[in-house]
């Protein structure tokens, strides 16, 4: 949670105009609010604002553009913004970047964006611990940010009127279309459960399998059923880790322990898919004379963006390359928790080469960002006038 480069834009120059001496003065002010995201707010006629966003942070060995590329769109939209209106929009476009999207380093994504929404959860974050055993209370005092104080951020989305935000896809379904671009409905509510399978250690060579209490075998059987499960559903799940007790191979395990995580863009489907994996498991502990419990590790619900910024979202796409598509995320955005503060908001995709994210790999062709970039920022120009002609 470094200060952002973001800061180092010099107050009252225009956003992505270079060194000072060719940089002209404009009505652009550049600020750290006290709880780590970092706002340039062009003022507008009216406080009434638009708000465009996204983070700079990445992970370890992750790609180039995700995020970087929402904040450099949105600093060359805030510059057009203020060439076309003389430093004065009809109403004010605000850029924030959010503070700690990814969570790489205490494990919690969206820290600024969840703090503004009003919910992070203060009582989870003060326990929160890097790899080095610092604290994020204590780095984030080193960087002058109160952890108690962090959710009056919120007093920045007062006078929002629609939040946008630009992102690669990081998936795979643009680029098996061959379309460049998407308008995203929404993102994937998430459940999330620890599943352990309890049975009894027995020696793998005299115990005859009639009489076994394998708590693997379990799990195992198991597996098949929660991917048919998903696939029902039109949601997504995986088995992320599993593991074994005591973790020999001469004897039968004991206990079985795995992950799960699910995910739809339907919170009917998602509750449906979460009771029939339950149902599942008690049907295959039964079957093998073994015990299970569920233990949620986390939980969101689906997030729906906004209709009509979708509409608008669609009709940029269309402007620009002639192919509209809309499409779910599956991975979470800062701007879920934007939604889920009561600020209609959508998202645009780009393609993303080879469906990978979070890997050195990731990358998109330079003519897809060149129609990102033109298509978002005919988005911003529509939100605007909407925004201004319904006040």
């Amino acid at each position: 949670m470094e200060p952002n480069a973001l800061l180092l834009l010099r107050p009252g120059v225009a956003p992505g105009l270079g060194s000072e001496k060719n940089s002209r003065p404009c009505r652009s002010r550049f600020t750290l609010i006290g709880r780590g995201n970092v706002w340039a707010t062009l003022t507008g006629k009216s406080d009434r604002s638009l708000l465009i966003g996204g983070h700079i942070d990445s992970v370890p060995n992750g790609g180039w553009l995700d995020g970087c590329l929402n904040l450099l769109a949105g600093v060359e939209i805030l510059r057009r913004i203020d060439e076309q209106y003389d430093g004065r929009p009809p109403i004010t476009v605000r850029l924030v970047d959010w503070a700690d999207e990814e969570g790489a380093r205490f494990g919690k994504s969206l820290f600024g964006s969840s703090a503004c929404s009003g919910n992070l959860d203060l009582e989870e974050a003060r326990t929160l611990v890097d790899r080095d055993g610092v604290r994020l209370p204590d780095a984030l005092k080193k960087v002058g940010i109160d952890l108690e104080r962090a959710k009056e951020s919120g007093s920045e989305l007062k006078n929002a009127a629609g939040y946008l935000e630009l992102h690669i896809e990081q998936g795979p379904v643009l680029l098996d279309l061959d379309l460049p671009l998407g308008a995203v409905l929404g993102t994937f509510g998430v459940e999330r459960h620890a599943i352990t399978f309890h049975g009894q250690a027995a020696h793998s060579g005299s115990t005859p399998m009639s009489v076994r209490k394998d708590a693997f075998l379990a799990a195992a059987k198991m597996s098949p059923e929660i991917y048919r499960i998903a696939a029902a559903q039109g949601g997504v799940c995986t088995i992320g880790s599993c593991t074994t007790k005591p973790g020999i191979v001469t004897s039968v395990v004991e206990e079985c322990r795995i992950t799960l995580d699910q995910r739809t863009l339907d919170a009917a489907g998602l509750a449906k898919m979460l009771e029939e994996a339950k149902e599942a498991s008690l049907k295959f502990a039964q079957e093998g004379n073994v015990g299970v419990a569920w233990e949620r590790i986390w939980q969101i619900e689906p997030v729906l963006f906004d209709s009509r910024l979708i509409d608008l979202c669609s009709e940029a796409i269309e402007e620009t390359c002639g192919k509209p598509y809309r499409l779910p995320s599956g991975p979470l955005h800062d701007a879920a928790e934007v939604a889920r503060a009561g600020v209609p908001t959508v998202m645009m995709f780009v393609q993303s080469l080879h469906g990978i994210s979070h890997n050195k790999i990731e990358d998109t062709k330079e003519e897809h960002l060149e129609l990102c970039v033109t298509a978002f920022d005919r988005l911003a120009a529509k939100a605007v006038q909407r925004f201004a002609h319904s006040q």
